[in-house]
């Protein structure tokens, strides 16, 4: 594997020359620097795999530059370290998105083992091999683009699902990519040599949906001149998707509920019973359990359909994948309009980071595609991006997944609330994994577990 690259900024020499002669030691390129500020501009002008910065230098602090590092590139792993060890200073770097936090002098095997699971939390190694055990080729790079908490949840629960026979019920905001996660299901399952056929339900009007899914006998209706197979018969051994299923009429949820239960199914016109042999893969923008009790949904096919949910996330709770999206979709755009770019402008990346994004990875794509066309250098700047981009910027914004973050002691507080506040604030950085929040806290997932039902059982909040 080709070495990662590590960028280490600290304005002591001594200790500056000993970590790089340190990590070339464990075959890692080392890159030093000594003030944050120079840290900024170097992650502005190339990617860099994993920083190691001090808290305290001279013209801008580690922290400072931890902020403005993220708020550039919110996927690169930033381990800080300092001599000056407080509970103010640890939750600022935490909050701020540090992965780790380290006091000096460092103890190089807690260093070396907080690195590895850096550069491995951060999808610096090709896959993670449990997942890699379980998935098959299919599951590229180029399909579904995502290192965040957030898709590798999703991606887990994939892996687990794609195999079975099961019924799947994909929900998500519009433009999150349901149709996507349809298809990997069914590549990764053992009807993958069969056909995936998709039906958008929304699209075609109730008499001609009806026709489309169960097909129609010649003179079935006007205009019927020759007998169709409907797209249940034509995914036969394979796989049928119904996009939007939350939009069909409760004649037509009638229909589809008794061919889901009996396998079979009649053609418009036509009295012979024809089986069908399979798996349905149903999506929603929809709350359909909400579609349930205001009486627009059936309850029998809801629950028909509701074998397995996987739930998509929306791009704003998935803020580490935006520059890799970006990135993917500017090299796709690039290529298929013979352009040649290089990158995104610090600017034009903070934007992009920092917007809410309501019409989630298909509004992204449309936004990448458009300043790729625009643009007439080698790098896509603010000017080429959508109006609705540039308008809605704050360049002092916090991330999204910062707001209301804070530690404030002010020496009345208890020791419990300071406690409570540092297990949330690590649970918060690292996504609600327990197992590493445990890690980074210095305790047992078991104490962890025992802490937060302390928190419930005084009336704090619910933290399970």
């Amino acid at each position: 594997m080709t070495p990662s690259s590590i960028l280490v900024v600290d304005d002591d020499p001594g200790h500056l020359t000993m970590l790089q002669t340190l990590f070339e030691s464990w075959d890692y390129t080392v890159e030093t620097l000594d003030d944050g500020s120079a840290a900024v501009a170097r992650v502005q002008a190339g990617p860099v795999d994993l920083i190691l910065m001090d808290v305290r230098m001279a013209a801008l602090s580690g922290i400072d530059a931890l902020k403005q590092i993220k708020a550039y590139n919110p996927s690169i792993p930033i381990i800080i370290m300092t001599a000056y060890s407080s509970v103010s200073s640890a939750i600022e770097a935490l909050k701020a998105g540090a992965y780790d936090y380290l006091i000096k002098p460092l103890d190089f095997d807690a260093l070396k083992l907080s690195v590895e699971r850096a550069r491995e939390h951060a999808g610096l190694k090709i896959e993670n091999r449990q997942l890699k055990a379980r998935l098959t080729s299919v599951f590229h790079a180029d399909r579904i683009i995502g290192k965040s908490q957030a898709i590798r949840a999703m991606m887990e629960m994939l892996a687990m699902i794609a195999p079975s026979e099961a019924t799947i019920l994909i929900t998500g905001e519009s433009g999150t990519g349901k149709e996507l996660i349809a298809r990997s299901i069914h590549l990764n399952s053992p009807r993958r040599d069969n056909p995936l056929v998709v039906v958008n339900c929304a699209a075609i009007t109730e008499t001609l949906l009806e026709s489309e899914l169960f097909g129609h006998e010649k003179g079935a209706f006007t205009g019927a001149e020759r007998k169709r197979d409907g797209r249940f018969q034509q995914a036969h051994g394979g796989t049928l998707f119904l996009d939007e299923i939350g939009e069909t009429s409760p004649a037509m949820q009638a229909k589809l509920l008794r061919t889901i239960q009996e396998r079979e199914i009649q053609r418009v016109g036509g009295e012979e019973i024809l089986h069908v042999d399979v798996r349905i893969i149903a999506a929603t923008h929809r709350d359909l359990a909400q579609d349930v009790k205001d009486g627009r949904f059936r309850e029998d096919l809801f629950y028909r359909l509701n074998g397995v949910t996987l739930e998509v996330p929306p791009l704003r709770e998935r803020l580490d994948d935006i520059p890799l999206l970006a990135h993917h979709f500017m090299h796709l755009f690039a290529e298929r309009n013979r352009k040649a770019v290089k990158g995104f402008s610090p600017l034009a990346m903070d934007m992009l980071v920092k917007h809410s994004w309501p019409g989630n990875v298909r509004e992204l794509e449309n936004a990448v595609e458009r300043a790729v066309i625009l643009m007439t250098g080698e790098h896509v700047s603010d000017k080429h991006l959508p109006l609705a981009v540039v308008q809605n910027y704050s360049p002092g914004a916090p991330l999204p997944r910062e707001a209301g973050s804070g530690l404030t002691l002010d020496g009345h507080r208890s020791l419990e609330e300071v406690e409570k506040e540092v297990i949330l604030a690590t649970l918060e950085a690292v996504g609600g994994n327990k197992t590493e929040a445990a890690r980074r806290l210095g305790i047992t997932r078991k104490t962890l577990h025992n802490k937060l039902k302390q928190f419930e059982r005084s009336g704090q909040g619910s933290f399970s």
